[in-house]
């Protein structure tokens, strides 16, 4: 797909060229216009129609390959819903008539495996939707915005150790992806700190601070952070993304992003916002 859409990049630029060098022989050769301002103009007059009508033909056959894939992924997207609810739906029921610890243990597994498949769920329904529409900014206070995903990330992570002091902050973002910003942070504090994870997160003078206890990284690891499926270790699981998403919804806002680390003494991730005046501006 995309090796056909190369040449035909290479042939527009080839045949646009060739137009223009046209265009300029037959004004001045075969017309005999001598002013070589107005063999310019019309020379590049010919070569933009030219060259607009062969750019959309170069053009059509990605823009089909794209509407194709946003299709496939919403269709897609659409279908992982209904076994999702479906399996929330039934582990209810079977709460009704399982009430032995051992049985309430695993249903409680199953839904919160449910609620995970959900999160990721949501996760794609606003990366897909961010690319076929404009990002909805509101006005919120971000101590809220934490608590509400701080209430399901406990559920998640029953293990970890959570120390969390909250100010209050007026700002006006993106909430929806603000809210994955801290699924991610805390998803990486959980991951690399594999023995009692303890996680402070602070809040204060718009300042939020997310830290962990973790194996922490070197200098050399710190300059990678943000590059797309970077992993600073392998053997765990994901797919090195979260950073890079980080990154850009903070580039986006106009959030500054501090990434603090030393190895076997864990990591601060620290996002300074902008506070909101009065008058409703940042």
């Amino acid at each position: 797909m995309f090796r056909s859409f190369t040449i035909a990049l290479a042939s527009l630029y080839v045949t646009t060229t060739a137009i223009l060098i046209t265009g300029i022989y037959y004004v001045h050769q075969i017309l005999g216009v001598q002013h070589w301002g107005i063999i310019v103009f019309v020379s590049l007059l010919i070569t933009l129609v030219a060259g607009g009508v062969l750019a959309k033909i170069a053009i059509t056959p990605l823009r089909e390959h794209f509407e194709h894939l946003e299709r496939f992924s919403k269709e897609t997207l659409h279908e992982l819903n209904l076994p999702i609810n479906t399996i929330t739906a039934n582990v209810q029921m079977l709460r009704k008539t399982h009430d032995d610890e051992k049985s309430l243990k695993r249903l409680e597994r199953i839904e919160t495996a449910a609620e995970m498949l959900k999160e990721r769920y949501n996760e794609l329904d606003y990366l897909i939707k961010k690319q076929t529409e404009r990002e909805q900014i509101e006005s919120f206070e971000l101590r809220d915005v934490i608590e509400e995903r701080l209430g399901f990330l406990r559920a998640l992570y029953p293990a970890v150790e959570w120390e969390v002091v909250l100010e209050s902050c007026d700002v006006s973002l993106d909430r929806i992806g603000f809210g994955k910003v801290i699924d991610n942070l805390v998803e990486n504090c959980v991951k690399y700190s594999p023995h009692n994870p303890h996680i402070t997160i602070t809040l204060y003078n718009c300042v939020l601070s997310i830290c962990d206890q973790g194996i922490g990284m070197d200098e050399i690891t710190l300059m990678r952070i943000y590059d797309r499926y970077f992993q600073n270790d392998t053997t765990i699981p994901g797919y090195g993304i979260g950073l890079s998403l980080v990154k850009r919804y903070c580039d986006r806002h106009h959030i500054n992003l501090h990434v603090s680390s030393k190895v076997g003494d864990g990591t601060c991730v620290k996002l300074e916002f902008k506070k909101k005046e009065k008058n409703g501006k940042q």
